[in-house]
């Protein structure tokens, strides 16, 4: 496959991004990517500032490849997590928010490619007058929080806005896709799901036996866990938190915030705060405040721990057409050759 604006730009082989999930992106999964030819991005959002160096640092030892770093925009030390990129020589920051005008051009300036991630025309058209080297449009089909427009109607809407290379995320697990999404105008595709169920990933192996047992129909979008809407799959957490009185909720928020308060280091105060900046104007629940401040504990029990009963497990809806557990050498070069193979096929009928 011939290069793309995304590959010129990031200096990776392929137009294949691996997001930055959290409890799951960690160093092995992101080397694996990297050395695969795919832009590996580490989510940081779970770690302290000394365990993303160290992160960072395990990335690099793994692989002479450029990769990226997820951020969250609206953390307290976002600041310093940017000059930690800057000093290691990340390549690429991600944001999972809208970064402020003042991160986008210190990264700039010290050579890293700035990539934050939307779910609306109005967004990208903000980051990008802010200086934002690319962008990364998620559409309704993509894992976790989500919006409601499809990619295949917003993605064109952001390519005919935007005048930086956009990628395309939700919905993607083939090469099929990616031929898809470069033939509306994107510079290449971001998946996360689809890298999840890999043999590089660390997720927990009954964990990714729920995943591939998971239909279409089993994918849900719920509210119930932190009053946005958030697609994933429907486990017996979310349909206790749909089903239970606010009473129950509560104790359940307040368990789970205590156990991301001890890993994080947070106080409660803080754990508070950043849930209710979470809120988004939406009228939340005490129990969903906490929520908010700790979904980073509910995936971790079972991304990390396998407590596919206790645990929130992310998810795009592509987890009900995924039936294998290839490496990350063996995926990239999947979607690449059927990439190919459908673009040429594509052409001779012309």
């Amino acid at each position: 496959m011939r290069g793309t604006a995304l590959t010129r730009l990031t200096g990776v082989r392929h137009p294949v991004v691996q997001t930055g999930m959290g409890w799951v992106a960690g160093p092995r999964l992101v080397s694996a990517s990297a050395n695969a030819g795919a832009l590996g991005i580490l989510a940081s959002a779970t770690m302290t500032p000394g365990r993303l160096r160290e992160a960072v640092r395990e990335v690099k030892a793994r692989t002479d490849a450029p990769f990226g770093v997820n951020l969250r925009a609206d953390a307290a030390d976002a600041g310093d997590r940017v000059r930690i990129l800057i000093e290691e020589g990340v390549r690429v920051a991600s944001f999972a928010l809208a970064p402020s005008r003042e991160l986008i051009g210190e990264l700039k300036q010290a050579g890293v490619v700035v990539m934050p991630t939307v779910g609306a025309r109005r967004h990208a058209e903000k980051v990008a007058a802010w200086g934002a080297d690319a962008v990364l449009v998620q559409g309704a089909e993509g894992g976790g929080h989500t919006g409601e427009v499809a990619t295949t109607v917003l993605l064109p809407q952001v390519v005919d806005a935007v005048r930086i290379p956009v990628v395309a995320a939700g919905g993607f697990f083939d090469g099929r896709g990616l031929a898809a999404a470069l033939a509306y105008g994107a510079a290449g595709v971001a998946m996360g799901t689809r890298f999840l169920l890999t043999s590089d990933s660390t997720v927990p192996d009954a964990v990714k036996a729920r995943y591939l047992a998971a239909t279409v129909r089993d994918v849900t979008v719920t509210r119930a866990v932190d009053g946005l809407p958030h697609r994933m799959l429907r486990t017996e957490l979310v349909a206790a938190l749909e089903d239970t009185g606010r009473a129950r909720a509560l104790a359940r928020a307040v368990r789970a915030a205590a156990g991301f308060r001890r890993l994080s280091g947070l106080t409660w105060r803080r754990l508070v705060r950043d849930g209710l900046a979470l809120r988004h104007g939406k009228d939340l629940s005490w129990s969903q405040v906490l929520l908010a401040a700790n979904t980073p504990m509910l995936l971790k029990s079972a991304m990390v721990d396998g407590r596919t009963d206790l645990g929130v497990m992310a998810s795009g809806q592509v987890a009900g057409v995924i039936d294998d557990l290839p490496s990350c050498a063996e995926l990239v070069e999947r979607i690449v050759k059927e990439a190919d193979e459908t673009l040429a096929r594509l052409t001779a009928v012309r």
